[in-house]
């Protein structure tokens, strides 16, 4: 299955391929360099239906863990503080996606969303140190009774140019369901309460509503 948010995309994908191998195929006599058009207009819809697919995953609900809300790899543990809605040092777990990875976002635990805020910004690589304070990002505070109030963000990449955030204020989640989409390689961030057990590692592959993050005390 493909996520909604690809729709335009892949049916304009759809249209070019179509009218290049058309248009190759009539009007071009060489047998080589039609082959080449047509290979390359079909692996860029092959690339454009692999970035936007969304594959189905059934999820255990659990309220006592977090799960990923992303497929990639982990590349921050850390004690840091953040300054825009707890104010206070919180524990930071952030998963990259490459171009490659199923970039669904989903909700990583059930709750309540406290907060949900879109900032425009820069475009740095998603791995920047500054990316989370300077990139474009929406930053969404989900709550339960389990872990109490927890964070994540939404980071767009050096090549992405859109993020899709579904959470809105008052609005009760739940774990694992779609909570929006980022085009291209991007980051989520997560922060947690201080002492929370984590269950990955540093370059550990995160798989999205599947992989737990981390689990109450």
């Amino acid at each position: 299955m493909f996520h909604k948010e690809g729709t335009p995309s892949i049916l304009l994908g759809t249209i070019f391929t179509s009218v290049v191998l058309l248009l190759a195929d009539n009007f071009i006599t060489s047998s080589w360099l039609k082959m080449a058009i047509q290979i390359a207009a079909l692996l860029l819809l092959i690339t454009i239906l692999q970035f936007f697919r969304n594959p189905k995953r059934s999820v255990i609900l659990n309220e006592n863990q977090i799960i990923a809300p992303v497929d990639g790899k982990v590349v921050v543990i850390e004690e840091v503080y953040e300054g825009e809605y707890f104010k206070e040092n919180r524990l930071q777990v952030s998963i990259f996606m490459s171009p490659i990875n199923v970039h669904v976002t989903r909700y990583a635990m059930s709750g309540v969303i406290k907060f949900s805020k879109y900032h425009p910004g820069k475009f740095l690589v998603a791995w920047h140190p500054k990316a989370s304070e300077e990139n474009e990002r929406t930053t969404v505070v989900i709550e339960n009774k389990n872990f109490g109030e927890i964070l994540y963000r939404q980071i767009a990449g050096a090549l992405a140019r859109r993020i899709v955030n579904y959470a809105e204020q008052g609005m009760q989640v739940v774990q694992g369901t779609d909570a929006g989409f980022i085009k291209f390689g991007s980051r989520v961030d997560l922060f947690l309460p201080l002492g929370t057990p984590i269950n990955v590692v540093l370059n550990q592959k995160a798989i999205g509503g599947k992989t737990i993050i981390a689990t109450t005390k």
